[in-house]
């Protein structure tokens, strides 16, 4: 596991494209250079010109953090959808959950904390190298709520296999004496997804009456003075709006990592540098990428791996009103400390299962 920038523990931001997006990137890419090569024998039809130009459109041109076919998606899943459906979660596989006490003090030592992160990318590396393309996915879920008064935290650590590799209890058992670095693992069952039975401008209200927020992470801060965490999940962000931290709602923070196998590291890696190369016409922004690419260059030469990375935090309340102030407080808190955050518009009822460890099983573009 490597990071961009050196010495923060936190892989990389690449949400990429999902598989029909790809698909039809492709596609239209085959399709111009086939119009562009039959160019040379006679002129092709206006119409298909025009077609392949505004698929590409569709598909590159980004009017806030989607780009409009996202946008297009996105409108027609909220017109069409009450609640998250089945088949978000619904991946042909093997899933597995444990919950994740690490020993204490783990965070706050910088040497146990080293291990800790040594320990969770030895399990990554090795479960991105199980496959010729990426496909096992860890899910990493973190919850911090109230309950009479004393504020509570549980973690679980998922792992689905997809059932094209066929191997799920070999990698299962590996993965798990992985893990076991970490801290106390117990199997847990989980619940099933609670139906929405509410939705209103940036939350939804769920069956079981609680109401939820959900964000993706969009970017990390380069630098931190160790209080992000406990701002963004204990609510200790003091301020005008917020005189006494105590009183802040639960939140749920994810992270879904999929590794990818070595070839496909190195060949994005490839990839990534010849693109920066090519179109960058900022120098500034060239020498950053610069670096990032040496950086990447040097993982993956010690045998690191790359992760494909998403990444979402929930605040939950009691109503509306109060999820709504819970929101303003988390962009508040997010602002100080530069980080990013997109609140999902239009994807709510289907936010929240990412912060759940039903995430493990969801497929990339199950949120856009």
């Amino acid at each position: 596991m490597y990071s961009l920038t050196s010495g923060l523990r936190v892989p990389a931001l690449q949400r990429g494209l999902s598989p029909t997006e790809l698909a039809l990137a492709k596609v239209n890419a085959g399709v111009g250079g086939v119009l562009l090569a039959s160019g040379f024998v006679s002129p092709p039809p206006l119409w298909s010109v025009g077609a392949v130009g505004a698929a590409a459109v569709l598909l590159n041109m980004s009017p806030g953090p989607r780009s409009l076919a996202r946008w297009a998606t996105v409108g027609y899943r909220r017109l069409t959808e009450r609640t998250a459906p089945p088949g978000m979660t619904g991946a042909d596989g093997a899933t597995m959950t444990w919950a994740l006490y690490p020993g204490q003090g783990t965070i706050q030592d910088p040497a146990r904390r080293a291990g800790f992160h040594a320990a969770l990318s030895r399990a990554l590396t090795f479960a991105g190298n199980q496959a010729r393309v990426a496909g096992i996915q860890v899910h990493v879920t973190y919850h911090s709520t109230t309950v009479d008064g004393y504020r509570t935290h549980t973690q679980t650590i998922s792992v689905h296999v997809p059932k094209s590799l066929g191997k799920a209890d070999r990698i299962m058992g590996t993965l798990e004496g992985e893990f076991e670095a970490l801290g106390v693992l117990i199997p847990v069952d989980v619940d099933d997804v609670p139906e929405v039975a509410e939705r209103g401008p940036g939350w939804v209200g769920l069956v079981d009456g609680r109401y939820a927020s959900t964000a993706r992470i969009t970017g990390w801060p380069a630098q931190t003075d160790g209080t992000l965490m406990p701002d963004l999940l204990l609510g200790t962000v003091r301020g005008r709006l917020n005189p006494n931290p105590e009183p802040f709602p639960d939140r749920s923070l994810s992270v879904l990592y999929r590794p990818l196998p070595e070839g496909q590291s190195r060949r994005s890696a490839k990839w990534t540098r010849a693109i920066s190369e090519a179109f960058r016409m900022d120098k500034v922004a060239a020498d950053a990428d610069s670096i990032a690419d040496d950086t990447t260059h040097g993982a993956l030469v010690a045998g690191d791996s790359l992760i494909d990375l998403d990444a979402y935090l929930t605040t939950w309340g009691d109503s509306p009103e109060e999820v709504t102030a819970a929101r303003l407080q988390t962009d508040i808190g997010a602002d100080r400390h530069r980080l990013g955050l997109d609140w999902l518009a239009g994807q709510q009822h289907r936010a929240h299962v990412m912060t759940s460890p039903h995430g493990a099983q969801t497929r990339k573009g199950a949120v856009l």
